[in-house]
């Protein structure tokens, strides 16, 4: 596949991602699609590619070989959103998840199966790291795909990431080498929304930006980055590079 990016990412370029992202969901109608994560999952690829060098190998959705690669787990081997080879042996995973509806429900198994393939993974002596995009207000869709309300990303929410921040990597195993936490905001319609459709319909025929919440949530410690995507990378490269 051609290159997304030929420079480092930004944040202002990570941004700009997300963004086309959002708008892959838009043009298929379901955040089930795996086209939404291809231009997500691409573009982190290439920029940890083109900071590690050729001595390295990165798989992922959208990047290169368009395929994701295995990674030998303690448990059971697993599919990673981007994997890093170092002399064709994965040596480092990158899990990608970006959140746009019925957050609440869900949150506590997000965080679980966060941690369980992270466990999985660094048992078996390989680095894990986390990403985790979610827009700081969201529909809640019934059924029906009619929305019953509108949910926020809330200090609550966030406090379960708080206290993984810290933890000491080295003890824990099933905390990732580095987690990044990017909460987004979506300007909101001058209207209600009632529906799923109405929602797909309002954002795919309307100008909108993308920006960073300008919530201000508690203070992380070192193991989670807030907001902050090129710390973020720059803690993998070097992460990696000391391997």
């Amino acid at each position: 596949m051609e290159k997304l990016i030929f420079h480092q990412l930004s944040n202002v370029d990570f941004l700009k991602v997300i963004s086309k992202s959002f708008k892959a969901f838009l043009e298929k109608g379901t955040s089930r699609s795996t086209d939404k994560l291809k231009p997500l999952h691409g573009a982190i690829a290439q920029d940890i590619a083109d900071r590690l060098g050729r001595d390295y190998e990165v798989w992922s959705q959208g990047y290169l070989y368009n395929k994701e690669a295995d990674m030998v787990g303690r448990y059971v081997n697993k599919k990673v959103d981007i994997t890093i080879k170092h002399n064709g042996k994965p040596i480092a995973g990158i899990a990608v998840k970006f959140v746009m509806q019925n957050y609440s429900q869900n949150s506590n198994n997000y965080f679980e199966n966060m941690l369980g393939e992270t466990a999985n993974i660094r048992c078996n002596h390989c680095s894990y790291f986390q990403v985790f995009i979610i827009l700081d207000k969201l529909p809640y869709y019934k059924k029906d795909k009619t929305i019953s309300k509108w949910e926020t990303f809330s200090d609550h929410n966030i406090s379960k990431y708080i206290k993984l921040s810290e933890d000491d990597i080295d003890v824990y195993s099933h905390t990732p080498n580095k987690t990044l936490i990017y909460v987004v905001h979506l300007p909101e319609p001058p209207f209600a929304l009632n529906s799923q459709c109405e929602y797909i319909n309002y954002y795919k025929t309307h100008r909108y930006t993308l920006s960073v919440s300008k919530h201000k949530y508690d203070t992380f410690r070192s193991a989670v980055i807030l907001n902050d995507y090129e710390t973020f990378i720059n803690k993998v490269y070097h992460t990696i590079k000391a391997l």
